[in-house]
């Protein structure tokens, strides 16, 4: 399913595709990125009593102001308690490589990586990169799981892909798009 544009718009359809895909396929763990939790919690009660593992991955403490978490505890506990968990960690296009492009103004592999993946749209890029992270923290396993991310906010994209944790991000593999915009 292509969208005609990016954004929060397409949530509630790419919801709607990712529950469809996930059964069909047998996919049990569908990890979804949310900033402050909306999308978290939306998934959440989605996939509410399917059986299948949400794995909501927030940005890292410090993403936009240093020691402080985007994510709202309110939503944390909701997705909780709907089954679902709630993990932030460092984002492998966006760490290390990120502090150097910012100290010494040039750009970083990360970056690189990062860029070539917006080709796809910002919600391509933002699905590989939190298989990594799910998979770095042990709440995915290392095979076909469910990504949904967006633009901005919100979801726009859905997509299957073999995860790998970060050490073995090339050997990840994007098997199949369920959902995406055509104009990002």
């Amino acid at each position: 399913m292509y969208f005609d544009k990016a954004g929060a718009q397409n949530t509630d359809a790419v919801l709607d595709v990712a529950y469809r895909t996930a059964k069909e396929k047998g996919i049990d763990c569908v990890v979804v990125a949310s900033t402050c939790g909306d999308t978290g919690v939306a998934a959440a009660e989605k996939f509410e009593g399917s059986g299948i593992r949400i794995v909501v991955v927030a940005h890292n403490v410090g993403f936009g102001r240093g020691g402080e978490w985007e994510f709202d505890p309110v939503k944390k506990e909701r997705i909780e308690e709907l089954g679902g968990t709630v993990y932030a960690g460092t984002m492998p296009l966006r760490g290390i490589g990120t502090a150097i492009r910012k100290r010494c103004g040039n750009y970083s592999e990360e970056t690189i990586v990062a860029d070539t993946l917006r080709m796809l749209g910002q919600g391509m890029k933002v699905c590989v990169e939190i298989a990594a992270m799910a998979a770095d923290a042990g709440l995915a396993p290392c095979g076909d799981i469910l990504c949904l991310a967006g633009t901005g906010r919100g979801a726009d994209t859905c997509a299957v892909i073999a995860a790998r944790p970060s050490n073995g991000f090339f050997d990840m593999k994007i098997r199949e798009i369920p959902a995406k915009p055509a104009d990002f």
